[in-house]
């Protein structure tokens, strides 16, 4: 419900000097990051939030943003797969009436989650999109609000203590509603230890506001008019009708829940657990089941699929010679933008909840090495992934574009580029070169990878070494987005590495959709190989070029789980 006039008022009249503040300081950082400021109606909620304790609700606002990010939670969309699903399942709601403080009343239900289907990223999600909807109201804003934690009916394979964990983060101190308490309702006896655990993460403060009660006492704490039925109240409870309200007043404006973020849009990513992700031991029944002939039948499915977009410039007359191969072109809609000559064959492509996490590009012919370290320079790239030799099978794959011996120096365009040292390992070399910008005088560090185990159209004969390597590509990455420092103001895990092979599909494919697969893996437990190539191929078209690279990562990622001890060799 909108605030009457008289509360308006009031409301105003004690905001405005806090507010004030608080803008003033939010909005510093919001110039400097390049995002769009924060508008007085958005500063207001934290400032309530925080009973208008500008420090407090400056903390608030930068563990909200900072959550969202972490979570990859920036630009929720209600009416798509899979968080259409997640707000209609009935999981969670607000109820239609408040407590007798005016607090609302939201419902988790733990018996409807079913972790082997639904990421935590979505669940996450879902509780972002209904909360910031819920506290758009003054009275909530105002008076709170009242969290039921339902486990009645609920068993152990309905529980993830990651989840709780994290919604209960999100409730104690990064979230733009004042929490009066959480009531754990139904527990099972086995909820007993993993209660101990989570009630040690909790302050003190919210410790004495997250109580179990059982099913008996809980109207103690809320009248009956205020519970649904199932837990001892009179209320009706329909859980879709909120949820489906909401969903339709969404259509044809914009969510203010982007403007709460205060970050760019450009940290999405297509990359995140969906409906049909599958654990390890759901891959591994499935690539039994499935075997090589069914998973080459999955892939045949893909490849006959259409890229999603155009590719007018690659075709233009003027830049097919700056093509490696006549029929490996970049889309339109995903390809990098160089700012003088335009065009490279090149694609951002999204990784694991990280918007262009790569470029993908093919091996650079001579005419493009200009080309090729200018995007290197204007994309800030500090790694570069090689998975090709440059001569193969009597072919040329790849030109010589960088100074191959210690000590080497080569000027590309206006690119000077020197090779300080060179590394071999068993199955890669990794070269540290130092980029000098002839026009600017600045200079720069980039580490290049080549691995050089593995066959053109074909697969590596060790799957552990390319994931070894891979290993050692995103160390580098890490340890150099660190000594960049504060010259990297976007995404926390860096600039994107430029991945490439010969043609920039086959191998530069499947070793990103290895990395992608392996990070969901490792963040939330799923993974979904289908889905990652289909949505790879989108932006990169024709990425994995061949049945056997997309068997390879099925593969790949099971001997990886087994050395890992994540799967035993028996099953």
């Amino acid at each position: 419900s909108r605030p009457s006039a008289s509360q308006q008022s009031v409301s105003y009249r004690q905001s405005l000097p806090a507010t004030k503040q608080f803008l003033e300081e939010i909005n510093k950082w919001t110039s400097q990051h390049g995002v769009s400021p924060l508008s007085w109606d958005v500063a207001v909620k934290f400032l309530m939030a925080r009973k208008f304790d500008v420090l407090r609700a400056i903390e608030l606002f930068h563990s909200y943003r900072e959550t969202r990010l972490r979570e990859g939670i920036v630009k929720l969309q209600p009416h798509e797969e899979p968080l259409r699903s997640e707000l209609l399942s009935g999981k969670f709601t607000v109820l239609g009436v408040r407590d007798p403080s005016g607090a609302s009343i939201a419902l988790y239900t733990a018996k409807l989650h079913q972790p082997s289907k639904t990421g935590n990223h979505v669940v996450l999600q879902a509780l972002f999109y209904l909360l910031d909807r819920a506290v758009e109201s003054f009275e909530t804003q105002r008076n709170g609000l009242v969290f039921i934690y339902d486990m009645a009916g609920s068993n152990y394979t309905n529980f993830e203590l990651d989840l709780s964990k994290k919604i209960l983060n999100l409730l104690k101190g990064a979230f733009p509603a004042r929490l009066k308490k959480v009531l754990i309702v139904g527990a099972p006896v086995w909820f007993r230890v993993p209660y101990n655990l989570l009630s040690l993460l909790l302050k003190e403060k919210l410790r004495e506001r997250v109580q179990m009660v059982k099913m008996s006492d809980l109207r103690q704490h809320l009248p009956r008019d205020c519970l649904p039925e199932h837990l001892g109240g009179c209320l009706p409870l329909d859980v879709h009708s909120w949820n489906l309200q909401l969903l339709s007043e969404q259509n044809g404006r914009v969510d203010p829940v982007d403007e709460l973020v205060g970050i760019p849009l450009e940290n999405t990513s297509i990359h995140v657990p969906g409906p049909e992700a599958m654990g390890l031991a759901e891959l591994m029944a499935h690539l039994n089941r499935a075997q090589r002939s069914g998973i080459y039948l999955e892939y045949e499915e893909l490849r006959r699929e259409q890229p999603p977009g155009t590719f007018t410039c690659a075709l233009a007359a003027h830049n097919q010679e700056r093509n490696r191969y006549g029929d490996v072109l970049c889309l339109d809609q995903t390809r990098v933008r160089l700012k003088r000559s335009d065009y490279i064959n090149a694609s951002f492509m999204d990784g694991y909840k990280q918007k262009n996490a790569y470029v993908g590009t093919q091996g650079p012919l001579e005419k493009t090495y200009g080309d090729f370290w200018r995007m290197v320079w204007e994309q800030s790239v500090l790694v570069i992934v090689m998975t090709t030799r440059t001569d193969e099978g009597g072919r040329r794959k790849c030109g010589q574009y960088w100074p191959k011996e210690e000590g080497g120096q080569e000027v590309y365009g206006h690119i000077a580029v020197v090779n300080h040292r060179v590394d071999k390992q068993a199955h890669y070399n990794q070269t540290t070169l130092e980029l000098h910008n002839t026009e600017t005088f600045e200079q720069r560090q980039v580490t290049h990878f080549q691995f050089l185990s593995w066959p053109d159209y074909g697969v590596p004969s060790s799957a552990l070494s390319l994931i070894d390597f891979l290993g050692a590509v995103k160390h580098q990455q890490q340890w150099a987005v660190q000594a960049f420092g504060s010259q990297w103001r976007g995404h926390p895990l860096g600039p994107p590495m430029v991945v490439h092979c010969s043609a920039g599909i086959g191998r530069t494919g499947t070793f990103c959709a290895l990395d992608i697969c392996l990070s969901e893996l490792q963040d939330v437990g799923t993974l979904n190989i289908c889905q990652t190539v289909r949505r790879m191929r989108a932006q990169r078209a024709f990425s994995i070029q061949t049945p056997e690279q997309y068997y390879f990562c099925h593969t790949a990622i099971l001997e990886h789980a087994q050395r890992q001890g994540l799967l035993s060799a028996n099953q």
